[in-house]
């Protein structure tokens, strides 16, 4: 029985390219410095063309067995030896791994495997402050582990060290801290974490995916750091992104460990089928060389000084952009920020005087501070909106690279612009008996009609694509419970990779 065919008969190579980059064309700027989320932008000319040329000479190389090719074996021990020498202790070893997510993962993994076969935990728990990384619920989720999340200070947004401690229990398999936390920029007190960890026996993991590759060359070059790595004692893992701020193509990271023993129950063995012996370090078995060669590159060609140099631009651009923000009417910075993340909100009344850091602005508006989002991605600015959690205001969150050194003043000058514009917009509200009626809601119990309606008046609706402004649709998200928040976001997500 004849089926349409699922390829076309072959297209020329020149055609097919062509149609990538005009596809390319309608997403955000990954260079030049004017998207500040999900983007590491060195702004060193010829980085991109080393990264690509590195990858393409080692793309069919099989990572999965460095006995067939032992180039990767060399490549990795160099890599994981580079982060060894800056965060690492006498006898640290680690691992490559495809990103943050996987290496959480994997630590998460290596504890919940040392709890159970040397301290017999058969229910592990993972203690965390409620501003740890999403990536920690998610691999307590795919692992079985109970997460324990501690809220943190609500004026510096750092882990409370006391209500950490006091979380750990016989039960505890893995307690985390942050250098510096995502949603903030801010470093969490990593030495007494550590220390109370180690008293009780306890595995303490370290998330510097955004700083551990930052932050001692911040220290480099004349910052303040408190210590936060291998060094720390109590500290026993690590996990440190080289496709951030060591700006490597994305799909490189390292987790790092104190020592070899700990590292071995990240590994898994299998001996029982008939093909060959597995043993795989990392969760994916087969994988390319080419994202650990251009990582490789990119390190050896930026060099110490050259990471140093870069960490000043990004140093410099942060001041810049911290003195900028504080001069604007209503807006308040929140918390310290440590390492090129910065998170501001908006108070609802224009109150005529510059604020300070840390000074009360007033009720963050939300509304407002998601029309003033817009705003600037119709000037061709991409600030990522972050919603309010458990008493923790909604922000606007920005990532500096040394490419936004030359763009801040552009960005604060549109920034006040944009601002006077949002408080001239009408309010996004939800009707509160809407709010009402989603908070009866079952998220688990939806059928397909009621979440499709719901997606709808949320304007997100089956081939509707994306709404120009997202306003909307973020202040409705916001009201709704996080169960409710987050089968819609399933959904909706189902609904663009659907075909």
């Amino acid at each position: 029985m004849p089926t349409d065919p699922a390829l076309p008969d072959g297209r020329p190579a020149a055609e097919v390219l062509a149609e990538l980059r005009a596809l390319r064309r309608a997403d955000a700027p990954t260079r030049g410095g004017r998207t500040f989320a999900y983007v590491y932008d060195a702004g060193l000319d010829g980085l991109d063309e080393l990264a690509a040329e590195a990858y393409t000479a080692f793309a069919t190389v099989n990572g999965l067995d460095p006995t067939v090719f032992p180039s990767v074996a060399r490549l990795e021990n160099d890599v994981v030896g580079a982060v060894a020498a800056l965060l690492g202790a006498p006898g640290a070893q680690g691992t490559f791994t495809s990103g943050g997510t996987e290496s959480i993962l994997l630590a998460v993994k290596t504890a919940r495997d040392h709890a159970r076969t040397v301290r017999g935990i058969t229910a592990p728990q993972l203690v965390l402050p409620s501003t740890a990384h999403a990536a920690f619920h998610k691999a307590a989720a795919y692992l079985g582990v109970e997460p324990v999340v501690v809220p943190v200070d609500p004026v510096t947004f750092r882990a409370d060290a006391a209500a950490m401690a006091a979380a750990l229990t016989d039960r505890t398999a893995l307690v985390v801290a942050s250098a510096p936390s995502y949603a903030h920029g801010v470093t969490d007190p990593v030495a007494e974490i550590a220390a109370a960890a180690s008293a009780r026996g306890v595995l303490c993991h370290v998330d510097a995916c955004i700083g551990g590759w930052i932050l001692p060359y911040l220290r480099r070059a004349g910052r303040e750091v408190a210590p936060f790595d291998l060094s720390v004692p109590g500290v026993t893992s690590l996990s440190v992104d080289l496709h951030k701020y060591a700006y490597a193509d994305k799909g490189a990271s390292v987790v790092l460990y104190r020592d070899a023993e700990l590292r071995r129950h990240q590994y898994f063995a299998h001996a029982g089928w008939p093909g060959y012996p597995v043993v795989n370090p990392t969760v994916q078995g087969t994988k390319s060389g080419g994202l650990l060669a251009q990582a490789w590159a990119v390190l050896q060609h930026v060099g110490e000084e050259g990471y140093t140099a870069l960490a000043g631009r990004v140093a410099e651009a942060s001041d810049r952009l911290l003195a900028g923000l504080r001069s604007l009417d209503g807006v308040r910075v929140l918390g310290d920020p440590a390492a090129g993340l910065v998170a501001f909100t908006v108070a609802g009344e224009d109150t005529g005087a510059p604020t300070g850091a840390g000074e009360d602005t007033g009720a963050p508006d939300l509304s407002l501070l998601l029309h003033l989002a817009d705003e600037m991605r119709e000037l061709g600015w991409y600030l990522q909106p972050q919603l309010s959690f458990d008493g923790l205001p909604p922000n606007l969150h920005l990532t500096l690279t040394p490419a936004t050194v030359g763009q801040v003043d552009a960005l604060l000058g549109d920034l006040a612009a944009a601002l006077a514009k949002a408080r001239a917009l009408e309010p996004v509200t939800v009707d509160p008996a809407l709010a009402a009626f989603a908070a009866e809601l079952d998220p688990q119990t939806l059928g397909p009609d009621e979440v499709a309606a719901v997606l709808a008046f949320a304007g997100l609706g089956e081939g509707a694509g994306l709404p120009g402004r997202m306003a909307p649709v973020l202040v409705l998200l916001d009201a709704l419970p996080g169960p409710l928040k987050e089968r819609l976001l399933s959904e909706f997500i189902g609904s663009v990779f659907r075909i």
